[in-house]
């Protein structure tokens, strides 16, 4: 998803705003319902970044969709983008909110990138060493790369951990091609 300037700005705002008024972790729930929801459907999508269908149209379905399923504050905003012809950006204010909220609570984003699932004692090494790189809350992201062999890759932010087997076989490779056999030693 494509999170512009403009997005970003209505994201800060809607921050503030719930942060002002005490509905930080409501406007959250919403926002990732939102990016959920918009993220799931190609029509949605299709629908809002549309200018055949007329805003009003829009603002109907969306209605309909989130009536009764996000909160006050969540459903107003939802109306102000709408009526300003903002709608398109909707998906891109829901991701960046929820960065922006992340940022907020100091929460950092990690993803841990495996050969095979982590077992516990793996796991709880690898949130060790997110402490240290990154201490507080940490959202941590598991994904399988066969490809990797063994070991792991651990990103937080712009720092990558690579603790992965065939990064070592390839270091290895590289030592062996630029350090050639002299004979006579």
């Amino acid at each position: 998803m494509k999170i512009t300037k403009a997005a970003n700005r209505y994201a800060k705002s809607l921050l503030d705003l719930s942060i002002e008024q005490n509905k930080v972790e409501e406007v959250f729930e919403d926002m990732s319902n939102l990016a959920k929801t918009i993220e799931g459907s190609r029509d949605l999508r299709v629908m809002l970044n549309s200018p055949v269908i007329k805003p009003d149209a829009k603002a109907k379905v969306l209605t309909q969709i989130f009536s009764g399923n996000v909160g006050e504050m969540t459903a107003k905003f939802i109306a102000l983008i709408t009526n300003k012809g903002r709608e398109a950006l909707l998906g891109g204010i829901a991701h960046a909110f929820l960065f922006q909220y992340k940022a907020f609570k100091n929460i950092s984003q990690a993803e841990v990138i495996s050969s095979a699932p982590l077992d516990a004692e793996t796991k709880a090494k690898v949130e060790e060493v997110l402490q240290k790189l990154a201490p507080g809350l940490s959202d941590l992201k598991e994904t399988i790369n066969p490809d990797l062999i063994g070991g792991y890759i651990l990103k937080v932010g712009d720092q990558m951990i690579d603790a992965s087997v065939s990064t070592q076989l390839r270091e290895l490779r590289r030592e062996f091609t630029e350090n050639l056999y002299v004979p006579g030693f």
